[in-house]
């Protein structure tokens, strides 16, 4: 087996570092956008509860900037569960993305730990 030199381990070395850091850095952030979209689906699926629990002549208005308007039930009704399902498909990415940044980020732990248990002795 050929040795490196210093300076090559060394640049090694820094590389899975910072990809360390740069995984655990992105994986933090996917978490927390996996949380906020979670809230935000819960809210929704509170709110279409609410909605199919109220009788059908109920009058439903929707915040436009800074007024209301009113809208039929049937329409706001397939609006929230639409959002719904883009926030369930958003919710999925992001599991996806935080498995890889995961993933990526045991590797790196992974490498650095062999270097250094593999390491010569001085």
């Amino acid at each position: 087996m050929a040795t490196l030199s210093d300076d090559t381990l060394r640049k090694i070395l820094v590389q899975i570092q910072q990809t360390a850091v740069q995984s655990q850095r992105a994986l933090n952030v996917s978490r927390q956008q996996i949380a906020a979209k979670e809230r935000e689906r819960r809210i929704l699926q509170l709110t279409i509860e609410e909605i199919t629990s109220l009788q059908g002549d109920v009058n439903l208005y929707k915040g436009v900037g800074k007024m209301f308007m009113m809208v039929p039930r049937p329409t706001m009704e397939k609006e929230l569960k639409t959002e719904e399902k883009e926030l369930a498909d958003d919710l999925n990415n992001l599991a996806k993305k935080a498995k890889y940044l995961e993933k990526q980020f045991n590797d790196a732990q992974g490498q650095l730990r062999d270097i250094f248990q593999n390491a010569p002795k001085q």
